[in-house]
């Protein structure tokens, strides 16, 4: 075994990914980045029980010029770029770059636009085949001819309406480092969402409740996007909160300090805990049927956690089956 100096040492270590020189099978030098993924005591072990991964150890030990993606070799949800670079006459370098963020981005990406293209798709195919049907029969009654042309109707608008929820939320991201510079009335805010929603709550028939402390702040913020945030939260609430005669959506605001928090309650259904982790994911429903039903785009939520971290302030999402759905969103008032 060559023996290897402090300058090679020095060398290894001060690569920041992990790094290790194998020579033969054994792992001769690993530096602290390594020693921290694959364990304190790897040097002078054999590198087939530090690198538990059949096609990354092939090509270590093959001590060849070479790189490869792994996944699942220290945790089943990390993925790394393992490159290969020969030293000397049976032994080599191994470098692995850590991957898992990028893999992950794609990951999403690619989830997000077979997403789109289903929600998309689904409507689309409608309209096509009921438009195919209208301008190849001659004969349709005149009340099927008008059944069809509302289908038709109702189906481009909910295409529509995902499209624009879709360049809303590329917009907020875009601004997502943009500090808001308006000075913004948080009660006028509210307020405004609240007849936003009037006909909403007309169609649905229940009564928005809204009870604002008289101290709430003026602060920084985007007034056309916090509009936004409490447009859909109250729309969601009146979708499926409103499932009874007499419903009541309750709108709290109070000031804590250098924060204000606001929640929008509805005493709907609820929705079940295995949900609530996921309910902010793009197109994530939890009842999928009705939210197409009630014209939700499955982009809601999305959008309101996206403009409740350009704020910088949190989001909380509380329900239970049977006990309704609460939704409270804090912003910092302060800085």
């Amino acid at each position: 075994m060559t023996p290897l100096g402090k300058n090679e040492r020095a060398l290894v270590d001060a690569i920041d990914d992990p790094a290790l020189v194998v020579e033969g099978s054994t792992v001769v030098l690993a530096n602290p980045a390594a020693r921290d993924l694959l364990g304190e005591r790897i040097e002078f072990r054999d590198v087939r029980l530090v690198i538990r991964h059949p096609q990354a150890l092939e090509l270590v030990l093959a001590h060849r010029e070479g790189a490869i993606d792994v996944s699942g070799m220290v945790d089943p949800g990390r993925s790394f770029h393992l490159s290969v670079r020969r030293l000397w006459d049976n032994a080599a370098l191994v470098r692995l770059i850590d991957r898992s963020d990028s893999v992950s981005a794609e990951k999403m990406r690619v989830d997000f636009v077979a997403n789109a293209s289903h929600e998309l798709r689904t409507p689309l195919s409608t309209v096509i085949g009921y438009a195919e049907t209208l301008a190849e029969d001659d004969d349709i009654p005149a009340e099927t001819r008008a059944r069809f042309g509302q289908t038709i109707r109702d189906e481009a608008r909910r295409m529509l309406r995902i499209i624009e929820d879709l360049m809303s939320l590329s917009r907020i991201q875009a601004d997502r480092f943009v500090v808001p510079a308006e000075t913004v009335d948080l009660a006028d805010i509210i307020a405004t969402a609240v007849a936003n929603a009037n006909h909403l709550r007309d169609g649905a028939g229940c009564e928005l409740r809204a009870d604002l402390a008289e101290n709430l702040p003026v602060f920084r913020g985007d007034r056309g996007q916090l509009i936004q945030l409490f447009d859909n939260l109250i729309g969601n609430a009146i979708r499926y909160g409103c499932n009874k005669s007499g419903a009541v959506i309750d709108i709290t605001a109070r000031r804590d300090a250098d924060w204000v928090a606001v929640t929008v309650q509805d005493h709907g259904p609820g929705i079940a805990r295995e949900h609530l982790p996921r309910l902010t994911e793009r197109f994530y429903r939890a009842d999928a049927a009705r939210s197409r039903e009630s014209g939700g785009t499955g982009l809601g939520l999305a959008i309101v956690k996206h403009i409740v971290e350009r704020h910088r302030g949190l989001l909380e999402i509380r329900s239970k089956l049977g006990g309704g759905t609460a939704v409270t969103v804090r912003l910092p008032t302060a800085g």
